[in-house]
């Protein structure tokens, strides 16, 4: 009987994907991206959405979509805004 390898470790994962934003899985921790903070998620496909990786421990990259995003972005988005403001 040949055994199965085990799964690699899975850190980074998407729970669910609602009408207002994505709930995200990340090292033990749920966060929940919402489309008005983070809008270049919505209207994406399922797929790329879900096409998410953890590089370095720190740092969240979606491929399909050229999106970065570090966990400190979803711990402290006060220090992040993501809205510029324009001169009138």
């Amino acid at each position: 009987m040949r055994l199965l390898k085990r799964g690699k470790d899975i850190s980074v994962s998407i729970e669910n994907i609602t009408p207002f934003g994505i709930w995200l899985f990340v090292k033990g921790k749920e966060y929940f991206l919402s489309y008005k903070e983070f809008p270049c998620f919505k209207d994406q496909t399922v797929k790329s959405i879900q096409n998410v990786q953890l590089l370095h421990e720190y740092h969240l990259y979606w491929h399909d979509l050229d999106i970065d995003l570090e966990i400190d972005n979803l711990e402290n988005p006060e220090k992040y805004p993501l809205k510029k403001e324009y001169p009138n």
